[in-house]
């Protein structure tokens, strides 16, 4: 328990601290920084699933036209939401790619009850109906929706959906997802050197090395988390999740001093509530069912 409790708050305290990775990519484009995630991200697993010789499942997988097309759509998902946080931490909007993530588990809810007719709970719909009165206060402030919140969610929450009913596991899923984005990705990066156009060429050492990186940086938080999560319960998962976005919020306030006023607090406060309405009533329902057992034998 105490190990899992470690590699899943370790897996989103990494998470957390990634827009100082992408900061120190400033000069990279964002799209150049996202093609590089891909083929770094491939070069890695490949390797760690070589020595773990762990080959046999792609065999299998790529006679299954299906399970192909389903880690095809993920993928797309997946380098969606790469490329919406890269942008959004290098223009100056950690703030609002942090309120993403917090806004990302009650749209789960949301996805479960609209595409896998799941039936959400009385406190459950009020958890999701906070967080919108939250997000329709700061359409109203900033004039504009939070469209690079809601993006984040939105990819990242159908990414989930589609991972949810796959397969494989987080490393071998993670290697086909970026073998599927490896032939765009790295036939595009050829196409920016042959025409002169390309960041890395002409990047410093140490650019080059933290655009090498990407692979690692990518992969290793994943397989924390996947470590961690098969060690302890969906609702301690649940709470441990809001590390990340937290962090994100205080290095987009305090270390990059983006605005953060009252009124722009007073919709996260909204947000914040609704996640915690949520995450209480999650953890008294996984009590009850944990406790119902006991009561029953007692009465017996």
């Amino acid at each position: 328990m105490n190990t899992g409790m470690l590699y899943a708050a370790s897996a989103y305290a990494l998470w957390g601290v990634f827009p100082l990775y992408f900061k120190a990519l400033q000069e990279v484009p964002p799209l150049e920084i996202l093609l590089h995630r891909m083929v770094w991200s491939l070069v890695f697993v490949v390797l760690v699933l070589s020595w773990k010789k762990q080959w046999a499942w792609l065999g299998e997988v790529l006679r299954k036209p299906r399970v192909v097309l389903g880690f095809t759509a993920s993928a797309v998902l997946l380098g969606g939401n790469w490329f919406i946080y890269i942008w959004a931490v290098n223009n100056g909007n950690v703030v609002e790619a942090s309120l993403g993530y917090f806004i990302n588990p009650l749209f789960n809810v949301l996805l479960g009850s609209l595409l896998l007719h799941e039936r959400l709970r009385p406190v459950q719909w009020c958890a999701v109906a906070l967080a919108a009165c939250g997000v329709a206060w700061l359409t109203w402030q900033a004039g504009s929706l939070p469209w690079i919140a809601l993006m984040l969610a939105a990819t990242f929450g159908l990414y989930g959906l589609l991972r949810k009913t796959a397969s494989l596991g987080a490393l071998e899923g993670l290697a086909l997802e970026t073998l599927v984005l490896f032939p765009v990705a790295f036939g595009y990066l050829v196409f920016l050197s042959v025409q002169g156009h390309s960041s890395f060429a002409g990047a410093s050492t140490t650019t080059q090395l933290l655009l090498a990186a990407a692979g690692p940086i990518t992969a290793v938080p994943l397989l924390l988390f996947a470590s961690g999560a098969r060690r302890i319960p969906l609702s301690l998962l649940g709470l441990l999740q809001y590390i990340g976005p937290t962090i994100q919020l205080l290095l987009g306030v305090w270390l990059y001093h983006e605005p953060f006023g009252g009124a722009r607090l007073a919709g996260f406060a909204l947000i914040w509530g609704a996640l915690a309405v949520y995450s209480l009533e999650g953890l008294w329902q996984a009590w009850s069912r944990k406790t119902a057992p006991a009561t029953q034998a007692t009465k017996a």
